[in-house]
């Protein structure tokens, strides 16, 4: 057995399995756990995807959202500067914006008290300050430049706005590492993103049980049905996975195959690998060649909770929100370019129905988890095995591996200190 959890950071000390493919399960289930990664990771030395840098494109444009379960709001001010805080107020932790987001606003006002704030998350009014008739108010020891809501770093790449409340942590484009850089890059391509739909859908599992999802490329064409039937993605196809040397980044990427098609690496499974489903209206998968590299879905994460997504040409931001040890929030943002033309943007609505709560695809990974969190609900001191395509968190040429989820505990251990 590894040492022991550190007790400053997680309560009760707990032992961790040697290696990275066993993981206990009640590292879903613990609220001490679940408290220090609020600390740990995602307040700790991580960068955390806030929004679309487009979400605010004008002077007084603002953005509610989160990291963790610490609720933040995401500006721009009068100089064309995106700032991000802390969404609580200085008094008495009232939430300062309780909208999802605004225009042209020139301060913030927190609705208990009035304590306002400018652009930047600063203080700069206290109602009653000086009392009334010369009585009451603050003292004279109090200054407003001592208090404020938390203000993060904030750093752009192609338009997504990423932040953190650590001074630790790297430089953005140091920490995603180059090629996790350049395979965001690669599906901007430069261009402006524009903010087709937007939806939240509720998780009934606990956050890293999604995660994990997202980095399962194993499980991919073997729980999605529609994947197999339709010929979007088998692990017999063309593909790979990145796995970032700090283990906590992934992407993975598939081409459709050209020429006949055929389910005997399926049926030789003896598992579903095909149906007699169709759709009424095949034009739902009718896309466009938008990437010269041919590749047809790549799934894309940054660690601790972000994933981009491209499915085809159905291109959407994904935000993990904790929300308790049990649950959590899951915010997509769909997406297209400025540049699409009416027909571009048609084939990216139909197949925004791939994605989402009834999405065809994404539907069962929105009920998988909580399958998980009941099935291990009186199992505590069990674990899982996470041994498929071998045991180390190193990049692959097959998918048929569980290589990627491990890199995801590597990095999780590493900054929660077991």
């Amino acid at each position: 057995m590894s040492a022991a959890i550190d007790q400053a950071a997680i309560g009760a000390a707990s032992d961790w399995p040697e290696g990275l493919t066993r993981v206990p399960y009640w590292a879903f289930q613990r609220k001490d756990v679940y408290a220090a990664e609020q600390k740990r990771v995602f307040q700790g030395p991580c960068w955390s995807y806030l929004c679309l840098e487009t979400e605010a494109p004008e002077a007084g444009d603002w953005r509610a959202t989160a990291i963790g379960e610490a609720p933040v709001v995401v500006t721009r001010d009068d100089k064309g500067a995106i700032h991000a805080f802390e969404n609580r107020c200085a008094h008495r932790g009232a939430m300062i914006c309780i909208d999802n987001a605004g225009k042209g606003a020139k301060q913030f006002a927190c609705v208990y008290h009035a304590w306002s704030y400018d652009l930047e998350g600063t203080l700069t009014g206290v109602a009653f300050k000086n009392g009334v008739k010369g009585k009451g108010g603050m003292p004279p020891t109090f200054k407003m430049s001592d208090h404020g809501p938390r203000k993060l770093r904030v750093e752009i790449i192609e338009g997504m706005v990423f932040g953190t409340f650590s001074a630790e942590a790297p430089p953005l484009l140091d920490y995603l590492g180059e090629e996790i850089v350049t395979r965001v890059r690669r599906v901007f391509r430069g261009r402006k993103a524009v903010v087709l739909s937007r939806f939240t859908q509720a998780l009934p599992n606990n956050w890293k049980l999604y995660i994990e999802n997202v980095k399962d490329s194993y499980h991919a064409s073997i729980l999605h049905l529609f994947f197999t039937t339709f010929q979007i993605n088998r692990l017999s196809q063309t593909g790979a996975i990145i796995v970032s040397e700090s283990g906590g980044h992934h992407v993975s990427y598939s081409q459709i195959a050209k020429g006949p098609k055929t389910n005997a690496e399926y049926s030789d499974q003896a598992i579903r690998s095909d149906s007699e489903y169709r759709l009424a209206d095949p034009s739902l998968l009718h896309g466009f060649a938008e990437y010269p590299d041919g590749i047809t879905l790549q799934i894309l994460s940054v660690f601790p909770a972000f994933v981009l997504q491209q499915i085809q040409n159905s291109i959407a931001t994904r935000q993990i929100v904790p929300r308790g040890p049990d649950g959590a929030d899951l915010n997509w943002t769909v997406l297209g370019f400025d540049d699409d033309t009416p027909e571009q943007r048609m084939a990216r609505l139909k197949q925004a129905n791939l994605i989402g709560p009834a999405g065809f695809i994404s539907m069962e990974d929105g009920c998988v988890g909580g399958f998980v969190e009941r099935g291990v609900a009186g199992a505590p001191d069990e674990q899982s095995v996470i041994e498929m395509g071998g045991h180390d968190a190193t990049g692959s040429e097959s998918r048929v591996t569980e290589a990627s989820i491990r890199g995801f505990w590597k990095a999780y251990r590493a900054n929660m200190g077991i």
